[in-house]
């Protein structure tokens, strides 16, 4: 795992970095030359800390912040929701055999008219009192004629953003009829610790990616203006300096955002560096009480997960968690699991989210939803499903 795609400049350029980032951190293997991925869990709405060990852990977002721990089960499709089959599209973008004329039955969970009703509700919530902000995903449900490869779904996601911070780790639960894998290439870093450096790069206030020089130019330029998405940035760079303020001897914070890209995506993005002391905590420790972040969760983090519990139907599973390293010095990275999948034989279910604030308009949020969308539909050869 690397760090995060690169600050904007052209914005016909893919965004991306090469060099370390394009590591992926397969379950199995070998992420760093130090660590190995494994398997620990901790719920989003409890402790990571004693359940949750060095080198290569999940720390899972556990559900809908109810406490619900289970894995989401394979894709069934629920009443009032619609499911549609749809070929798979060739993007010509290096995507490894997933995408040879594969069919996919595609089921949205929830239905987009629901999330865009508990946006609206969200929006009213904020309104009316001590909610600031509150992150709402939901979930799309690909089940397809074969089993889903996931070497060559991480191999296609490596290619696309060879800048992101890739990873498959096994999350098999008991009862599982098949192995479960998350797989996903996060585009955000939550912290990394390297001697006594700390380095963390939120990133909230987004817009879709179009490959279009003209509108990616505009869509930048409005992302950089927008009271609404720098509002929402704010909420979360506040809350990541606020925390590491606490461990750190010196803090650096930028004054104002800068925008990155991905292949999909443009973000506002903060990157927040400091310093430790001696004894300083371990990347582990940061990662522990940094999560949940604004960026998945909301301000404040326990009104926005009771929120969350309230207005999400559907178990978030290991999406919004964390997953990275710590070697025996403290040193590691970890990362929000965003841009990612469950998958389990034919099915792969898909997570995306947006951040609600004043402001927010539900249709804007449901787009911004599908659009993040975009990074796993591509590796899947299912662009243009969602």
């Amino acid at each position: 795992m690397g760090e995060s795609s690169q600050v904007v400049g052209d914005p016909a350029e893919s965004g991306g970095n090469a060099g370390e980032c394009s590591r992926a951190a397969e379950f199995g293997g070998d992420a760093s030359g130090r660590s190995r991925a494994a398997g620990n869990v901790a719920e989003f709405g409890g402790d990571a800390g004693g359940r949750s060990r060095a080198a290569g852990n999940v720390v899972g977002s556990g559900g809908n912040a109810g406490g619900h721990s289970q894995v989401a089960s394979s894709a069934v499709e629920p009443d009032g929701n619609q499911s549609a089959a749809v070929a798979g599209s060739r993007s010509g973008s290096g995507v490894d055999g997933i995408d040879a004329a594969t069919s996919w039955t595609v089921i949205p969970q929830p239905a987009p008219e629901v999330y865009a009703e508990s946006v609206r509700r969200a929006v009213n919530l904020i309104g009316d009192g001590e909610l600031r902000k509150v992150v709402l995903a939901r979930a799309l449900d690909l089940v397809g004629e074969q089993g889903v490869s996931v070497r060559k779904l991480l191999r296609n996601l490596v290619v696309a953003d060879p800048a992101a911070h890739a990873f498959a780790v096994d999350v098999s639960a008991p009862g599982d009829p098949a192995p479960r894998t998350l797989v996903g290439a996060s585009p955000e870093l939550l912290v990394s610790r390297k001697g006594n450096v700390v380095t963390a790069n939120p990133l909230a206030g987004s817009r879709r990616r179009t490959g279009d020089p003209a509108q990616d130019a505009q869509a930048i330029s409005e992302l950089r203006v927008s009271e609404k998405d720098l509002n929402e940035h704010a909420l979360v760079a506040a809350q990541v300096a606020e925390v590491l303020g606490r461990y750190c001897t010196e803090l650096d914070v930028p004054e104002e955002p800068e925008v990155i890209g991905t292949p999909t995506m443009w973000h506002l993005s903060t990157r927040i560096t400091g310093r430790v002391g001696a004894d300083g905590p371990s990347s582990l420790e940061l990662a522990e009480a940094l999560h949940p972040t604004p960026a998945v969760c909301g301000v404040p983090v326990g009104l926005a997960r009771d929120t969350i519990a309230r207005l999400e139907p559907e178990d978030r599973g290991y999406y919004a968690g964390l997953v990275g390293w710590t070697d025996l010095a403290g040193d590691g990275e970890w990362v929000v699991t965003i841009r990612c999948a469950e998958v389990s034989d034919k099915t792969a279910r898909l997570f995306a989210g947006a951040g609600v604030v004043a402001g927010s308009d539900p249709a804007a949020e449901l787009a911004e939803t599908s659009a993040k969308f975009g990074t796993l539909l591509r590796a899947l050869g299912a662009e243009g499903v969602a």
